[in-house]
């Protein structure tokens, strides 16, 4: 497998599944700016549309989107309990935090990360991230992870996202419940080695 990334993208999530998985994969960085990989080429070969994350398997199949992306690789080492089996209620449970995470917070994210957005349209989304904030920390309250006691591929993506906070300067003070669960995902080997790889961690 390969897995096209880009550092601190959302693409650090199924880096970060990968490692909990304990798959072998080789990593491709792409500039989502330039759409060059390492090694040259344009990225836009392999995903038309130029984002990452991108996992391209050994028979030449492309996935995309991080959501389809980390189930597929949990699904291949089930014995890791990295999500819930396919079918049952826990299993819907998790893919609604995923797509909460991905319409609710990456996406509200992307305008604070737009340079040409205004600063009154900015403000905008900020507070409606706060209100999305305010609902993962009332859950985390009585559940280290977002499905209780266990990690899932979800925690990953809610993680990655929620490091945005730091470039986007949004103050995490307010949800000590957030900021515990950072500092259990940080404690994970897999997610060290992840951020290590993308030179996040020194």
């Amino acid at each position: 497998m390969k897995l096209y990334f880009s550092p601190g993208a959302c693409s650090l999530s199924p880096h970060i599944v990968l490692q909990e998985a304990g798959l072998a994969f080789e990593k491709v960085r792409a500039d989502t700016k330039t759409k060059v990989m390492d090694g040259g080429g344009d990225f836009r070969s392999v995903n038309p549309l130029g984002y990452v994350p991108a996992l391209v398997l050994d028979d030449g199949t492309l996935i995309t989107e991080g959501p389809a992306i980390v189930q597929y690789i949990a699904d291949k080492v089930p014995e890791k309990k990295l999500a819930p089996a396919a079918g049952t209620l826990e299993r819907t449970k998790m893919q609604s935090w995923l797509n909460f995470i991905s319409t609710e917070l990456h996406k509200g994210f992307s305008p604070l990360f737009n340079p040409s957005m205004p600063e009154e349209a900015k403000a905008i989304f900020r507070d409606r991230l706060a209100t999305r904030f305010a609902h993962v920390d009332k859950h985390l309250a009585s559940n280290k992870y977002l499905l209780g006691d266990s990690f899932t591929v979800a925690d990953a993506y809610l993680f990655v996202v929620t490091n945005w906070t730091v470039p986007m300067k949004i103050d995490l003070t307010p949800y000590p419940n957030i900021i515990a669960f950072r500092q259990r995902m940080s404690e994970r080997p897999a997610v060290q080695a992840a951020m290590k790889a993308e030179g996040l961690l020194k």
